[in-house]
């Protein structure tokens, strides 16, 4: 039987090369159709929202809890513990998605790291990619880096801080990928690469792959934890 192999209807306008398509695959370029296709729509609904709730607050009505939410605010829950490689947080750091710095990053004595798409990156289309790119290296245990002025070379030590990744906010667009004539969610983008990428190799590797959630203002926050629930038991930290 022939194979058959499904394209995205994604168009890409940034710039392509044999290295970002490495990243830019087709499977992955699916599933970040999918999750767009889901819930762009809502997202961008959740803001027009967002919109309407600051127009009240500017005339003077007082922020407050959602009343269908009350229930769960009066009752006894708890979330799930976290994994073990996260239990020690006492020292985390971030910065860039810049490879040289994901190296120093993740070799320091701090706990965790927090690679960052947005307040610390600035988020053209090649330095997204190459994020990417350094990203998949580091959980690959691979990345490595040569300053060509001396000529040092920068790897891995064998322990290394645990590897979070913040996408970019939901408010955000990426302006290089159009679906349906529109740009997508930069934040949908951001975590359907790393995530298609690289859980199921940092699952293997004995941690996951680790989300910090950007600042959001939104009301109904559950719909952010439907739309990055992992495929199996949970092992998507958020």
């Amino acid at each position: 039987m022939e194979n058959i192999i499904k394209k995205s209807n994604l168009e890409i306008l940034g710039q392509r090369s044999p290295l970002f398509d490495e990243i830019l695959t087709d499977d992955a370029l699916l599933f970040i159709e999918a999750i767009e296709n889901k819930f762009g729509e809502r997202r961008k609904q959740l803001l027009r929202e967002r919109e309407n709730v600051q127009i009240g607050i500017d005339e003077g009505l007082f922020p407050d809890f959602l009343p269908e939410t009350k229930s769960i605010r009066d009752s006894e829950w708890k979330v799930a513990p976290p994994p073990p490689d996260l239990m020690d947080r006492r020292v985390e750091i971030t910065g860039p998605v810049d490879r040289k710095m994901i190296i120093n990053a993740l070799n320091s004595s701090a706990r965790v790291f927090m690679a960052d798409f947005e307040d610390s990156n600035s988020p053209t289309w090649k330095n997204n990619i190459n994020g990417q790119i350094n990203l998949r290296d580091a959980a690959n245990r691979t990345i490595n880096f040569t300053n060509i002025n001396n000529g040092k070379i920068y790897k891995l030590n064998n322990q290394i801080a645990t590897l979070m990744v913040r996408p970019r906010g939901w408010h955000l667009e990426e302006k290089n990928i159009l679906f349906n004539n529109s740009p997508i969610s930069a934040s949908i983008f951001d975590f359907a690469l790393y995530f298609y990428h690289n859980a199921k190799t940092l699952i293997k590797n004995g941690t996951g792959p680790y989300f910090y959630f950007f600042s959001r203002k939104i009301r109904n926050p559950q719909w952010y934890y439907q739309s990055y629930r992992s495929y199996r038991n949970y092992t998507c930290r958020i």
